[in-house]
């Protein structure tokens, strides 16, 4: 079946990432590239594999296992040279974590961290523990959350950004509850 839809519907707005495929399939570096690229407009697996200078059938691999994972669709089909092309797109503008474990987290937060091993530009990465109560680190998440989703993008010749976003709870040392 062959679409040509005039303009491909636009992702949603948030997804929930909790499936065991999700996570494995954000862990790869090049898998987390392509949903980078991706976050402009529908792209080809030509388009892609030139962008991200890789192989086609090493991107094509990869856009099946986001594909699978429910991250990625194929947003529309054209019929060119007596063949089809595929235009993939994200399912969702952002995606947060609806359950974090540890083993997952941190094969997400790996393919991150080789983004920002590769990035041209200066990174900005802060660690910082604060005593806050319940409410005020409820209040920082919503704030942190607005922060990001409102921030304007700029045109699209621009360089793109990854944006990470982590709150948390910092476990008692000794493990007999709340410090």
């Amino acid at each position: 079946m062959v679409q040509n839809p005039s303009c491909p519907p636009p992702p949603a707005d948030v997804q929930e990432i909790g499936e065991p495929r999700q996570f494995a399939a954000l862990a790869h570096p090049l898998r987390q590239r392509l949903l980078f690229v991706l976050g402009r407009e529908p792209s080809t697996i030509s388009r892609l594999a030139v962008q991200l200078d890789v192989g086609k059938g090493n991107v094509a691999h990869h856009l099946k296992v986001l594909r699978e994972a429910g991250l990625v669709y194929a947003a529309e089909t054209r019929r060119v040279r007596g063949g089809t092309e595929q235009y993939y797109q994200r399912t969702a503008r952002r995606m947060v974590v609806a359950e974090p474990s540890a083993a997952q987290t941190a094969a997400m937060f790996g393919a991150v961290a080789a983004e920002v091993d590769r990035s041209p530009a200066a990174t900005h990465v802060t660690l910082r523990h604060l005593r806050l109560s319940l409410e005020k680190a409820q209040q920082l998440g919503e704030t942190l959350t607005r922060l990001v989703d409102e921030l304007q993008e700029d045109a699209e010749e621009q360089p793109v950004h990854g944006v990470l976003v982590a709150l948390y709870q910092h476990a008692d040392p000794s493990g007999e509850g709340t410090p």
